[in-house]
């Protein structure tokens, strides 16, 4: 391996005295995809927001081709030839894929005007390199999650990046898009260009990553080749301790039908004629891969999106959901697919987002009854383990996975009897997955019916005593637990017959 490309020795960096990164050490060689793991919290982000210029380093050194340099803003960063492809992607959505690929530096012609047609030209190229499918004419609000993170990937390439951090770049893409960008990464290699890879998909950083780097509470834990490490004792590093049961496999006594949905068609054809049914007590599947419709099945269950046609029934009775307020009072509850965009008010305390679907219990107009509240949201902050200094933090603060708990803990204060799950363990670690996973088991024990929408396989047959794949807006097939199959499954999601 050639010499070091990035160096960064002794990280240290505080947050109201509270040390986030205590002498952290990282290197990055040319061409080389080095993985940056550890839980929510270990400092992972802060240490590449430190190379982003978006904090300045309280000690320690950065070196870059072997010359010492400080990084104190985003246009330092930029200058050094280092990308971010966040996992909040940061699109202007009123505007075009090509607009904001060219965003800051679109081509003009030499009257000064706007060069349009040179600029869509040339981010159709871009579009073209990482096999993404769609117009740059089309504005990126129109866009679904998956695509919009291929225009940041794009975006990156625009500017010839040498560096290239990926933070959870493959979370909302289906397993052709991810092959897709892993070839993308490959190329990269090729160009000696680095790329920082930073996932909770284990299988991810085996199959693309050359070294890991693991971070836990802030300090190092260790640097390995990928080959010399297997995924059991990986996790035992990023966790501290040996993570047993990692999924939770157990059967589910299940009662009779509580949810029946029959011929349901939104009005945008977003969801064609879907029929299915949920059991008491079960975990019911849905996969396929993105745009398959799955989201916008259970947002036209819970009364996002409104019908064409159709009927639901829960226990037998027919009702009609226009609201997602008809669907509450149903005893349905949905977490999002987008926690921080949907599910949370990110610049709201941890107990006014866990209360906030109850509030009615604690005011008494006019007057507020706030030791009741406290009360309940310490309640689930200690039940779920919510890592917080206080319930009064802002959530906006805390981990991607304490963010879900916070959550989970609003529909938890609710009691839904159907819970919907859409990717509810996108973007959080193996530990915060593990505890995820524990409380659908629970859930489910206690009577509560789930359904879940997952883009990760191996959670989809480990998890769900029966699965539904979609594909077009339609259900394609449907498995019981003792017939999932990954490949099978794909397949299906694909419309790919088996002797193709």
């Amino acid at each position: 391996m050639s010499s070091v490309f990035l160096k960064m020795t002794g990280i240290q960096k505080s947050f109201a005295g509270v040390p986030a990164l205590e002498g952290v050490d990282f290197e990055l060689y040319p061409g080389e995809v080095h993985a940056l793991l550890g839980e929510n919290g270990a400092g992972k982000s802060t240490l590449m927001k430190c190379l982003a210029g978006i904090y300045t380093i309280e000690g320690g050194k950065i070196e870059f081709e072997d010359q010492e340099i400080e990084i104190h803003s985003v246009q330092d960063s930029i200058r050094l030839g280092i990308s971010f492809i966040h996992q909040e992607l940061a699109l202007a959505e009123q505007l075009t894929v090509a607009e904001n690929i060219f965003m800051g530096c679109e081509p003009v012609k030499k009257n000064g005007l706007l060069d349009n047609r040179k600029m869509h030209e040339m981010a159709a190229k871009l579009l073209e390199r990482i096999d993404a499918g769609f117009s740059t004419y089309v504005k990126a609000g129109e866009l679904g999650t998956a695509q919009k993170q291929l225009v940041e990937i794009a975006k990156a390439l625009r500017i010839h990046s040498n560096i290239i951090v990926m933070d959870e770049p493959t979370a909302a893409l289906s397993q052709r898009e991810v092959e897709s960008l892993f070839r993308l990464i490959r190329t990269l290699k090729q160009q000696k260009i680095a790329v920082i890879y930073i996932s909770h998909r284990m299988e991810e950083i085996f199959e693309i990553c050359d070294r890991i780097t693991v971070l836990r509470d802030g300090k190092n834990v260790d640097t390995m080749n990928a080959v010399a490490i297997d995924q059991d004792r990986l996790i035992q590093k990023m966790v501290g301790h040996k993570l047993i049961d990692y999924y939770v496999k157990t059967e589910h006594p299940q009662g009779d039908t509580v949810l029946r949905v029959e011929h349901l068609t939104r009005k945008d054809r977003r969801v064609l004629d879907v029929s299915f049914y949920l059991k008491k007590g079960e975990i019911l599947g849905f996969s396929g891969i993105v745009g398959a419709g799955r989201t916008e099945l259970m947002q036209a269950l819970f009364g996002i999106a409104p019908l064409e046609d159709g009927k639901i029934e829960i226990e037998g009775r027919q009702i009609r959901i226009s609201s997602p307020k008809d669907a509450v009072a149903s005893g349905i509850g949905l977490v999002p697919e987008d926690r921080k965009l949907q599910g949370l008010i990110l610049h709201h305390s941890v107990s006014f987002n866990i209360t906030l679907g109850i509030l009615g219990k604690f005011i008494h107009f006019p007057f507020v009854n706030n030791e009741l509240e406290q009360e309940l949201a310490e309640k689930y902050i200690q039940a779920l383990g919510i890592k917080t200094d206080t319930n009064k933090q802002h959530v906006i603060n805390l981990s991607g996975g304490n963010q879900q708990k916070v959550v989970l803990s609003r529909w938890l204060a609710i009691s839904p009897s159907i819970l919907i799950l859409d990717e509810p363990t996108r973007g959080i670690d193996v530990g915060a997955k593990a505890e995820i996973y524990a409380l659908m088991d629970q859930l489910v024990r206690n009577g509560v019916s789930i359904i879940m929408v997952s883009s990760e396989m191996p959670e989809v047959i480990n998890m769900c005593d029966r699965v539904y794949v979609m594909k077009a807006g339609r259900i394609v097939a449907c498995k019981e637990q003792k017939e999932l199959d990954q490949e099978e499954l794909l397949r299906y999601a694909l419309g790919v017959k088996k002797d193709e």
